[in-house]
């Protein structure tokens, strides 16, 4: 088939990839630029697709990231409805799924991740679901007018958040954890305690150390198989367990890595002029103690993108941004700041009885991630704690009475 070249292609049109398109001409880069997107849509935004989009209270139009007139003005070229299967480095060309190949002279990978399947008999059944783009959601959607119970498989925010909307909406929500609590991965047991408390107060059938054998149905499902033997009946079934990066390509051609590709500083991977950012790039943090993490939010994608097309400019930066992550269940706002894995106490700050509070975790004295539950205050200035690392004792972080922005003003105030 014929072939298009472009002076930058990147490979993914979710907020990794857009903002690397943006941030490209922002910082001056008058080259030929192509998103190359496996949907059909403009680039829009992910988070609110278990939240507002699923529950009917945004349009599909308010998700786009900018208007398609943007992307005209800044020529910046849309290949959507392309999956990129091959990568040859040498020859700096990607191949799609049905046959165009698309020259580059370098190359941003902002692929993402897929849903994590989930290795049990019944999992590719009618009535299944995931979600990840905006068609999951649409069939869902689709779905609900006949559906009066649903298992979700997964405590993690994705899983929390859809039990959440279609609480909301009226169907009878069972929501199955195998591990002990929800959001155990990324929140300490305060926070996980509090959410399963506040989601079977909402009705929700919440069960932690559960384990699913089979989904089942005649042509369609009918409901979930306990691993005890219990059988729980649904009309649907939605799975929330994590998604795996899609690198295959990248991996197929030479690229590093075991948990996605890695990446150094400027997001450069080992092949040459190829790039990788956002959920697929492994890369070291230092809010993680240095280690090589992958993180899977906006601010990742976004900040990745940017340091990417700076380095693609020539201008200098190192990837070093801070780590926030945002959740909206009912009236709960939760805003997450820093990287809590590792920490060795966590410090309650206020009353979760009064729906406001937060939890500060701390790592040999310092503070190096918050929880901040219908908390903005707490959140804008416990990120500059995390930010600066600063020592506060324990006692005095737990005095909800006391302003955070205390330690930011005056570090030394640490009692």
């Amino acid at each position: 088939m014929s072939e298009q070249s472009f002076d930058v292609v990147i490979v993914g049109g979710g907020h990794g990839g857009a903002q690397a398109a943006v941030a490209l001409r922002m910082n001056g880069f008058e080259g030929t630029v192509a998103i190359v997107g496996r949907e059909p849509e403009l680039p829009y935004e992910r988070p609110p697709l278990s939240k507002e989009y699923m529950a009917g209270e945004k349009p599909f139009e308010r998700l786009h990231l900018r208007p398609e007139k943007y992307w005209q003005e800044k020529e910046i070229e849309l290949l959507l409805g392309k999956t990129v299967t091959k990568v040859d480095p040498d020859g700096h060309v990607v191949t799609c799924h049905d046959g165009a190949r698309v020259g580059y002279g370098k190359l941003i990978w902002a692929a993402g991740g897929d849903p994590r399947a989930i290795p049990i008999p019944g999992a590719d059944m009618p009535g299944v679901h995931e979600i990840r783009d905006r068609e999951d959601v649409d069939a869902i959607v689709a779905e609900l007018p006949g559906v009066d119970r649903i298992v979700v498989i997964g405590g993690g925010y994705i899983g929390l958040e859809a039990a959440a909307v279609l609480t909301k909406l009226g169907k009878h929500v069972t929501l199955l954890e195998a591990l002990p609590r929800v959001l155990v991965r990324v929140a300490g047991e305060a926070l996980s305690s509090f959410y399963e408390a506040d989601h079977k107060a909402h009705g929700v059938d919440l069960r932690v150390n559960q384990t699913v054998a089979a989904i089942e149905g005649e042509g369609r499902v009918e409901g979930v198989r306990l691993g005890g033997g219990e059988f729980l009946a649904a009309q649907m079934v939605i799975v929330g367990i994590g998604i795996s990066p899609c690198v295959e390509p990248l991996i197929a051609a030479g690229a590093s890595g075991t948990n996605g590709v890695d990446v150094d500083a400027s997001c450069r991977t080992n092949l040459p002029d190829v790039f990788a950012i956002g959920d697929c790039a492994t890369h070291a943090n230092r809010f993680a103690g240095g280690a090589s993490i992958r993180l899977e939010s906006v601010q990742n994608a976004n900040d990745m993108a940017t340091t990417a097309a700076k380095a693609i400019c020539g201008k200098d930066g190192s990837y070093d941004a801070t780590p926030w992550f945002w959740s909206n269940q009912y009236d709960l706002r939760l805003q997450t700041v820093g990287i809590s894995t590792g920490h060795d106490e966590a410090v309650l700050r206020g009353d979760p009885a009064t729906r406001t509070f937060s939890v500060v975790y701390l790592k040999d004295g310092k503070v190096v991630a918050l929880d901040c539950v219908n908390s903005a205050r707490d959140y804008s200035h416990g990120r500059r704690l995390v930010e600066l690392g600063i020592e506060v004792a324990p006692e005095a972080l737990a005095d909800a009475a006391r302003p955070l922005k205390e330690w930011i003003l005056s570090p030394a105030r640490a009692g």
